[in-house]
């Protein structure tokens, strides 16, 4: 590394091989560190109205004069700072601004100029300017404080610098001098992500990384669309699970926007992939990171069986396939056990009507993806367990596709009143207490699952249509209002539904489930009962037992995280884009299912 320097530094040094050789690594390091502190050149003139100033850079090691304390000025004060960038003949460059102004006192009269000394703390490089002038007056031309400042000092991305500012000379005893730190910000940030050297990096880089994903005789096929940078020419495409993986170079050529498709055999990664995921990743090469830069990923989860993805509609297609097995399970064990035991002790409702399967449409909000979670597996043990048809938005996205979402929402409120017997069962949540009063004119709501659904929000339409049909005293037995008093509260509930009574899951859920049967609990002579469904037995069966541990995982969550639903609020609107990018996906996935 030392034989880089000028020849000239050999002949001016007649010294042994091993002094000459130390001394020319001690200049290649000292020029090496001071030249990545520097000033850019228009930015070292300190002139101004009413007074004469020449600045240069100097060592910062020379020693200044000190005088008695009584005779030395005293410091001055901060004004203002400044990061952000400024341009060169290279181009834009991060830099830092940093002003101050003299204290309009007695001592100003002793100011023989002053001295800034900039060190950078990662590295211990240093730069030091000598400002030489003085003062006519207390006060400048405009009746303000004289205020110099140091400009144009060229920094690097995610460093600190300490600043010291003192005038001359200084006290023998103790000093005047005036210190901060000035961290810069990483390429990240607004204020430096237009520098050359961030460009270089990739700071402005948005990929805007979207993932398909199809079915295609038994194989997964997958399509990853990116937008390109015009600072990076070449990029690596993978794809990666547990047990597979899978990646392609591609070049940009003249093109802003890339496709890239991967197809492999999804049985298999089912098969034996434990979380049955995949994770898809854009890693890009930029002058300034090389290998080293920061690449896009997005994730897309297929596992039928995965409590954790609130969206795996895969598990309705296992579900269709058991649910029959698990009613007729649940019939012949009644008719069986009526046979077996003539008198028992618990009368339950009558036969037929327990037999004729009731439809419950069910609004409810996605607070949380573990909530959504909770209510899937609520509609897994209505339909498993209590024999009931049960109208969800996730579970008929084909037919709400096909109508929108509030022409579907009609339809099924029109055909639930068509009915006798149907019900209308709303889950309240901290979701839709407020989206309740955002609709009274409250501060309008947006949730992540919104976003991320393929269907958006389907709860305030939803108000806007059964409300009315709530109130009206005729129509009152068909809405059913109940919360999870595990994961929700009474406090949950808006103002209109307090005209209906209001239910506790799990623990009321036997009522609930009479309601919606239409069988009284207590008749004359009689007191019907359904086992299997109550606070303490409902966990018994699969189905239920699946519903009690998506209700304790989501209390658990909301344990570690008192402030959960105010994360789920979207606050930016651009986190849109990542809600509509899970929608196509999910979409693409339910379509292939169906068909």
């Amino acid at each position: 590394m030392c034989n880089l320097l000028p020849a000239g530094v050999l002949v001016q040094t007649p010294h042994s091989m091993v002094h000459v050789f130390v001394k020319m690594c001690f200049y290649y390091m000292w020029f090496s560190v001071s030249s990545a502190l520097s000033i850019l050149n228009d930015h070292l003139d300190c002139n101004q109205e009413g007074i004469r100033c020449s600045s240069k850079i100097v060592n910062c090691s020379d020693e200044q004069e000190r005088v008695p304390r009584s005779l030395a000025p005293t410091g001055p004060e901060w004004a203002l700072e400044y990061v952000g960038v400024a341009e060169d003949e290279n181009g834009l460059l991060p830099v830092i601004n940093v002003s101050w102004s003299l204290e309009a006192d007695g001592g100003i009269s002793y100011i023989q100029g002053l001295k800034a000394h900039l060190l950078e703390e990662n590295t211990a490089q240093t730069l030091c300017v000598w400002y030489n002038f003085t003062i006519p007056s207390q006060l400048n031309p405009r009746l303000g404080k004289w205020t110099f400042s140091l400009d144009g000092v060229v920094v690097d991305p995610g460093h600190t610098y300490s600043i010291s500012v003192f005038n001359l000379p200084e006290p023998d005893l103790e000093h005047y001098r005036l210190t901060k730190q000035i961290t810069v910000p990483r390429c990240d940030d607004w204020r430096i992500q237009q520098a050359q050297l961030c460009l270089e990096n990739g700071s402005t880089w948005d990929p805007q990384m979207t993932v398909s994903v199809s079915w295609k005789a038994g194989s997964l096929a997958a399509t990853v669309c990116f937008n390109t940078s015009q600072f990076s020419d070449g990029y690596t495409v993978a794809v990666q699970s547990a047990v597979y993986q899978d990646s392609k170079n591609v070049s940009k050529g003249k093109s802003t926007w890339l496709n890239v498709t991967f197809e492999m055999d999804i049985r298999n990664h089912i098969q034996i992939s434990p979380k049955c995921e995949l994770l898809f990743v854009v890693r890009p090469f930029f002058p300034g990171c090389k290998n080293k830069c920061l690449s896009a990923q997005k994730k897309w989860e297929n596992c039928p069986y995965d409590s954790k993805q609130p969206w795996a509609l895969l598990i309705f297609a296992t579900l269709a396939l058991s649910m029959a097995g698990c009613i007729s399970y649940s019939h012949w064990k009644s008719s069986h056990k009526a046979s077996s035991t003539p008198s028992p002790p618990e009368p339950t409702p009558d036969a037929a009507e327990v037999a004729k399967r009731k439809t419950v449409l069910l609004i409810y909000s996605p607070d949380h993806p573990l909530y959504t979670v909770v209510v899937l597996k609520l509609c897994s043990f209505l339909m498993a367990q209590c024999g009931t048809d049960v109208v969800l938005d996730l579970l008929d996205l084909t037919r709400l596709g096909q109508l929108g979402g509030l022409r579907w929402l009609d339809w099924h409120r029109e055909r639930i009143e068509r009915s006798p017997s149907d019900k209308i069962l709303i889950l309240c949540s901290p979701g839709v207490q407020a989206k309740w009063r955002a609709m009274c004119g409250a501060e309008p709501v947006v949730l992540r699952e919104d976003l991320r659904s393929p269907v958006g929000d389907m709860l305030s339409p939803a108000l806007g249509l059964i409300v009315p049909g709530l109130v009206r005293s005729g129509s009152l037995r068909r809405y059913i209002v109940a919360y999870f008093a595990d994961v929700c509260s009474e406090e949950d509930i808006p103002a209109p539904f307090n005209v209906a009574v209001r239910y506790k899951l799990m623990e009321q859920f036997e009522e609930v489930l009479l309601r919606i049967l239409e069988v009284e609990k207590q008749q004359p002579g009689r007191v019907n009962l359904v086992q299997g469904v109550g606070q303490h037995e409902y966990s018994l069966c699969p189905s239920g037992e699946a519903l009690r541990g998506a209700v304790e995982a989501f209390r658990a969550h909301q344990q570690k995280n008192p402030r959960w639903f105010q994360d789920e609020l979207v606050q930016d609107e651009a986190e849109g884009d990542v809600g509509s990018d899970a929608g196509r996906t999910l979409e693409t996935r339910t379509l292939d299912i169906h068909a």
